[in-house]
């Protein structure tokens, strides 16, 4: 079964994704799960710090692509909502998040780990935006996160190829700030959201808040941009030939229709 744990380690509140099984993809459950725990850290002064992280061997694997589809525009955009929500409750909490990544963080685990404000993860860690192979675009604030983050250049390279980077080279990117081995990553996490608990929480708050208005368009205007492209995208042909394709385990025929 899914969940979202959350454990208190002092100061410090950890944060699971739990679908060990599923490699942690986020389901419409495990999604509102996140926000309502993103939700409620904001208003729980005995969490001055988090770390999100999955269980098992796996960070987040993205969405369920089985479950992808037959939603219509509306349903497709209430998704989107309820994803969007999540991502902007990771990122605007005004506390410091460290995500600690193993193994996969595929679409919306990618934008996830962005969503954080220090990235921890292991040379056998593993980052793509897989959305091309199934006919989207990214969501959940990727291309808005991988352009500040390594460039623009850089990120179209990333998602136009939809290719899987190592741990190592996205340390090299700028999406990784500390490469630790595999073992040793939630520890690690775990002391740097410590001393980041300790840290005067006020001003780190608004230091947040100042880089969050340094870039434009912000977030918040670029998800609306996002809400546009998404749901459409999910009625093509396209997505719906690199749904079957994913799902037989052959190479997509796309047509641009």
């Amino acid at each position: 079964m899914s969940s979202i744990d959350i454990e208190q380690r002092g100061e410090v509140t950890v944060v699971t994704m739990n679908n060990p099984v599923g490699k942690n993809a986020l389901d419409l459950k495990m999604r509102q799960a996140l926000l309502a725990a993103f939700s409620k850290l904001a208003d729980d002064d005995s969490a001055r710090a988090v770390v999100l992280t999955g269980a098992g061997d796996a960070f987040c694997a993205g969405a369920d692509v089985g479950k992808m589809g037959g939603r219509g525009l509306a349903g497709s955009r209430q998704r989107m909502k309820i994803m969007h929500a999540m991502v902007r409750a990771v990122h605007g909490l005004d506390k410091p998040v460290v995500a600690a990544v193993r193994g996969p963080a595929v679409g919306i685990g990618f934008s996830l780990a962005m969503a954080c404000d220090v990235v921890i993860a292991s040379p056998g860690a593993n980052f793509a935006q897989v959305f091309s192979k199934v006919g989207l675009a990214p969501d959940g604030g990727a291309i808005w996160f991988l352009a500040r983050q390594m460039g623009h250049a850089r990120a179209k390279e990333l998602v136009y190829s939809a290719r899987r980077v190592t741990g190592e080279e996205a340390g090299v990117l700028g999406l990784v700030q500390h490469l630790v081995p595999d073992e040793t990553v939630l520890d690690e996490a775990l002391a740097l959201a410590s001393r980041y608990a300790q840290g005067p929480g006020l001003a780190i708050a608004m230091a947040k808040q100042l880089f969050a208005h340094c870039v434009s368009p912000s977030l918040e205007e670029f998800l609306q941009m996002e809400l546009l492209v998404g749901p459409q995208l999910s009625q093509t042909d396209d997505h719906a030939e690199g749904r079957t394709a994913f799902l037989e385990k052959r190479p997509p025929r796309f047509t641009g229709q």
